[in-house]
């Protein structure tokens, strides 16, 4: 997302969001295989505070759905004016030059893995197969694939939110050009992000399906999508700003802390706690920026970077994961120095998923946009990318 009126510039705010999003998702990758807790710092730091550092990598996937719908929704607005304006063509080929180069290339080197017989890359169910689970990444619906056959190779695994966030942009631009006005648009959107409890709270029974139904996902992007339009709309005043950035960090420092005291109390409904506030720590960064008054804090520009590739590290963590995993096993697999393990693999991520954008996801995607749309579109860090 531009901020301050500079369509050359990104929203440091935004970025680090994103940034801490993705290193929770590591995190949570990690944990599943070397936990924390049975690590030398649970004899320095709290239990508590070390199993929510790997267990927040559910949490922080809606993270990142409320942000795609805030910045690719903001993005069409400043790109046609109106929602209702929308290019359906040009839309889908921003999300084709996007999404595909890198989901192609990922999708390649884990058939030839599974080919192989690679650990950690191969099918071993027996209802499952490389050409339906093929199927399933381009069809979008992996994530419904996992829920009728289980879980799939960790590789593959990760491709379920982009099944829920692709199958909602397909009928985004459709439902704003028949809806026409806000009044129409607007009420849809505020049911379906108001729905995620009671759609979730609908599911108990299947745990994959539970993680991964479309209908959660997309309330949590409509969210995003419902914040654009609020900011393309009202210029707050700086009170109700700066009011807005203490509620998104309670609020979301609460659910990443202490998810399970809000589940006791709220029960699904504190999905909502975690949705709503990610969606005033967006309000809040955009209107800072458009004010100029963003303060970047000294020591964090990694974290900006991360948020910046999250997409190309979200598709290659993985990779990582397992590499690392197999490292500290025939290392000794000491699970008192577990915890030393996560450097090198936050290093690694960071630097796999800045050669997947530097060789691969921004020339493709620049290329992609010059071919489909023209000249003009071949810069994609003209906005904040979705």
């Amino acid at each position: 997302m531009m901020g301050a009126g500079d369509a050359g510039s990104r929203n440091a705010g935004i970025d680090a969001l994103r940034g801490l999003a993705i290193v929770l998702v590591v995190f949570n990758h990690l944990g599943l295989r070397i936990p924390l807790e049975k690590t030398a710092l649970a004899d320095v730091l709290p239990t508590w505070l070390l199993n929510r550092l790997n267990w927040n990598g559910y949490e922080a996937v809606y993270v990142f759905f409320v942000i795609s719908g805030f910045l690719i929704a903001g993005n069409a607005l400043r790109r046609w004016g109106s929602l209702a304006a929308i290019d359906v063509r040009a839309f889908y080929t921003r999300r084709f030059a996007r999404i595909v180069p890198c989901l192609l290339a990922l999708l390649l080197v884990l058939s030839v893995l599974h080919q192989l017989g690679a650990q950690d890359y191969v099918f071993h169910r027996a209802d499952q197969s490389l050409p339906r689970a093929i199927l399933a990444a381009l069809g979008l619906h992996l994530n419904w694939y996992e829920a009728q056959t289980g879980y799939l190779p960790g590789g593959w695994d990760v491709l379920w939110s982009l099944s829920i966030e692709e199958a909602f942009y397909l009928g985004f631009p459709l439902l704003c050009l028949l809806t026409r006005r806000r009044a129409l648009l607007v009420p849809l959107l505020i049911a379906l992000a108001a729905s995620l409890p009671w759609a979730r709270a609908a599911l108990h029974g299947n745990e994959i399906w539970l993680e991964k139904a479309y209908l959660p996902g997309m309330a949590a992007i409509a969210t995003g999508v419902l914040g654009a339009l609020l900011v393309d709309a009202w210029p707050p005043p700086r009170r109700t700003v700066v009011l807005l950035g203490w509620l998104g960090a309670v609020g979301l420092g609460a659910v990443l802390l202490d998810g399970g005291a809000l589940w006791h109390w709220l029960r699904d409904g504190y999905m909502l706690v975690l949705t709503l506030s990610s969606l005033c720590l967006l309000l809040c960064s955009r209107w800072r920026a458009e004010r100029g008054e963003v303060r970047l804090l000294r020591g964090f520009g990694w974290l900006r970077a991360w948020g910046r590739m999250s997409y190309e590290i979200y598709l290659t963590h993985m990779f990582v994961v397992y590499a690392v995993v197999r490292g500290y096993r025939a290392w000794g697999g000491d699970p008192a120095q577990g915890w030393l393990w996560y450097l090198p693999a936050l290093g690694l991520c960071w630097l796999l998923g800045a050669a997947v954008e530097r060789w691969l996801s921004v020339p493709c995607e620049r290329r992609l946009r010059v071919r489909l749309l023209g000249a003009a579109s071949g810069d994609r860090m003209s906005v904040q990318p979705g």
